[in-house]
């Protein structure tokens, strides 16, 4: 196959202005909902979010119930507080019977105020819940679309890759050449959690080793996380609620085993206040990966091509709103630079409001090009999520108003491993062996598999 190179560069385009909120602990804002609604509704359509207009109004009117009690509470107090100097004041004067009157007026207004509160307090609850299980509103130049099918390539390049007419696909290479043991793995622990072996195992840790060196040298600071977190770590980057099906569970002390590190590493500045100066900040991290995904069955399964344990370094952005737009396109050409030193025919992938994940405001995949396989595979996603995982987190920044405003968060693999060992097993395979390219020679300590 022959990946034709086409130098697209800004490929992120014009983005809408920057919403900036005071902190709550909403996921869309409320001042979002309740200033923009037609656009919310319309950008949670475009992600074919069901009920979206009934679900705003009912976040709308929750919110109205909740203000209202709040209004009223507040009415209240200044009531008590004004009766409450006159007692003293009746008697003084020996009005006791009035007095008497004002102290059951008070208790009265007590006793409607702990409904007002039990009121206020449920209609905040609910709106709480419901606002965990609405899906960010992508930007306006994220296609209309459906599916994969929809989304919209924005670039190509890569190397000409040509093997043998009797090439192989890359789990019969690993079983040739010893590297992967599938079946071992399954005996251990299951389907999806292979043994890597010899030189499998030597080129895995070359290739974490390559990604760590590579974000390092462009300005990331390494960041080695727990792959265990909490329930407040799931539900601050947004896998809670919306992917608890996918993620292991240790029921006995309710902690989740990572799907990425994006979300131990995003959680680091959940409830932080942040200086202007620090930002941007950049992290890197290598973990190991945990999904329980079900996927389909036949060649989208195979090998290498869909795991529940696997191995992945990701970064990770907290910024200005006025800058995530630059810390995405530096990210998306970071991982592009990755793919090229790999020597592997790529293509970016601009995703459809259908197919972005839930969190996400904006979204680019990066495919590589399995030629043994006769097929693009995943093996990153950059995305911007804008104030929504910030708002969730309460992730803040003081600027130089010494006002506080929500950060924008930003992550993306750099890479994820399985597809890239997939690629690099089948694209380079030569009757003499599989060639190892040349900017992993020196963390493989070998340039061929035999």
């Amino acid at each position: 196959m022959y990946v034709a190179c086409f130098p697209i560069k800004n490929y992120i385009f014009a983005q809408p202005k920057n919403r900036v909120q005071k902190s709550k602990k909403d996921m869309l804002t409320i001042k979002q909902i309740t200033e923009d609604t037609d656009k919310v509704i319309r950008g949670l359509e475009k992600k074919h979010f069901a009920n979206a207009k009934e679900t705003i109004a009912q976040v709308i009117e929750l919110n109205d119930k909740r203000r209202n009690a709040q209004n009223q509470l507040d009415r209240n107090l200044a009531e008590v507080n004004s009766i409450s100097k006159n007692i003293g004041l009746l008697m003084k004067e020996g009005k006791k019977e009035e007095a008497e009157t004002a102290k059951a007026r008070v208790a009265e207004i007590k006793e409607v105020s702990k409904s007002l509160q039990a009121e206020m307090d449920q209609a905040a609850e609910d709106m709480q819940n419901l606002l965990y299980t609405i899906p960010n509103v992508p930007y306006d130049e994220v296609p209309e679309g459906v599916g994969a099918e929809d989304n919209e390539v924005v670039k190509m390049g890569g190397m000409e890759t040509e093997l043998p007419k009797d090439a192989l696909p890359h789990w019969e290479l690993a079983k040739k050449y010893d590297l992967i043991d599938f079946d071992l793995g399954v005996k251990i622990t299951g389907a999806g959690f292979p043994v890597y072996k010899g030189q499998g195992a030597r080129l895995q840790r070359a290739l974490i080793n390559f990604f760590l060196d590579e974000a390092r040298a462009a300005g990331y600071e390494e960041i080695m996380p727990p792959t265990v977190v909490n329930a407040a770590s799931g539900y601050g980057t947004g896998q809670l609620p919306d992917k608890e099906g996918q993620m292991y569970h240790c029921n006995l002390d309710d902690l989740y085993l990572i799907p990425t590190a994006e979300v131990p590493v995003t959680n680091i500045y959940r409830d932080v206040i942040l200086d202007e100066k620090q930002l941007p900040i950049k992290n890197c991290a290598y973990t190991q990966c945990f999904r329980r995904e079900a996927g389909s069955y036949g060649k989208d399964v195979r090998g290498l091509n869909r795991l529940h344990e696997f191995s992945k370094v990701e970064l990770v952005r907290i910024d200005k709103p006025e800058h995530s737009k630059q810390s995405h396109q530096e990210m998306l050409d970071h991982v592009e630079g990755l793919l090229q030193k790999l020597e592997l025919p790529y293509r970016i992938l601009r995703l459809c409001g259908g197919d972005m994940s839930f969190t996400a405001a904006l979204c680019f995949d990066f495919e590589v090009y399995s030629e043994a396989q006769k097929r693009w595979l995943e093996v990153s996603s950059v995305s911007n999520f804008d104030t929504y995982q910030a708002n969730r987190l309460k992730c803040r920044y003081r600027n130089a108003d010494k006002k506080t405003e929500l950060c924008h968060t930003l992550n993306g693999s750099a890479l994820a491993l399985p597809r890239i060992v997939a690629a690099l097993l089948e694209n380079n395979q030569t009757p003499e062996g599989i060639r190892i390219p040349k900017a992993l020679v020196p963390y493989c300590g070998f340039d061929m598999i035999k």
